[in-house]
């Protein structure tokens, strides 16, 4: 069974990077197109070239300070300032004013 487990990481290397690049926005692919990438990732998984190129150069680069910031993206209610404000004018509003 243990004589299995590279050709099975490779196997699961090759298709994380490919549905990584379908999934990926157009404008976020670097180098080629989007449609190259894939072609690349098919034809050279097998020897690793492919998913490690598409994994090095061909996505943008996530980080983790920059990834609130970006418009549209999700943000959970306790990290998101807005939402904690709006939680702090409902307790405002529905508290009796003390006489």
């Amino acid at each position: 069974m243990l004589r299995y487990l590279p050709f099975l990481l490779v196997l699961a290397l090759w298709i994380y990077a490919f549905v990584d690049c379908l999934n990926t926005p157009e404008e976020d692919v670097r180098g080629m197109p989007k449609l190259a990438w894939v072609f690349v990732i098919l034809l050279f998984g097998e020897v690793l070239v492919g998913p490690v190129a598409w994994l090095i150069a061909g996505r943008a680069r996530r980080t983790a300070d920059g990834a609130a910031d970006a418009p549209g993206r999700w943000i959970a209610p306790d990290d998101n300032p807005e939402f904690l404000k709006s939680l702090n004018k409902d307790d405002l509003k529905d508290d009796p004013k003390p006489e």
